[in-house]
């Protein structure tokens, strides 16, 4: 895995071994950043069940003013804290070690421009992460949320939680849907 643009492009990143995390491929981080590019210049990125940290990373290397990484496996932390450290992308970071959901409570910005969150598929955790934005301060109409999910993970009822699909790109095994809070 490697950063794909920007300052610290081209440098390869550390994955933690075993199989607790899934990272993100390189061709679907390239197709996904293409797609964030216009929201990342002085964003702050919020990149939850962060795994290796490639896609908070991504974002600090494409312009990202901030960014913040809520990881609980300790392999994984170290993981993201040496890939910062090699980046040099450390001082514009913040590494949350502790659970998702927990981590969303320690965030204290005045708004977050992009929350990506990519949880272990079929556990309900992306939905129960919506719940607690739905009424975090810093997501506004503007907060774009980017859900790295399953393939058959069903998403029509995020109405009912207060957001609204905007888009859906669908891979090989997964998929990518971006979300904003309703009414905005």
């Amino acid at each position: 895995m490697r950063v794909i643009a920007g300052t610290a492009r081209s440098l390869r990143l550390k994955t933690p071994e075993g199989t607790d995390t899934r990272p993100t491929t390189d061709r679907i981080k390239e197709t996904l950043f293409n797609m964030l590019q216009p929201y990342l210049p002085d964003a702050v990125f919020i990149d939850l069940y962060s795994g290796s940290g490639g896609i908070g990373i991504e974002a600090l290397s494409r312009g990202a003013r901030h960014a913040y990484f809520a990881e609980n496996n300790k392999d994984a932390i170290a993981c993201i804290t040496e890939n910062l450290r090699f980046t040099r992308l450390a001082e514009r970071a913040t590494v949350l070690r502790q659970d998702a959901l927990a981590a969303l409570q320690s965030i204290h910005e005045k708004e977050a421009d992009i929350i990506f969150m990519d949880p272990p598929y079929g556990l309900g955790y992306e939905k129960a992460a919506l719940r607690l934005l739905r009424d975090t301060a810093y997501v506004t109409g503007r907060t774009l949320i980017v859900i790295e999910a399953s393939l058959d993970t069903d998403f029509s009822d995020l109405s009912e939680i207060g957001f609204v699909v905007e888009k859906e790109k669908r891979y090989k095994t997964n998929k990518h849907v971006f979300c904003r809070r309703q009414g905005s």
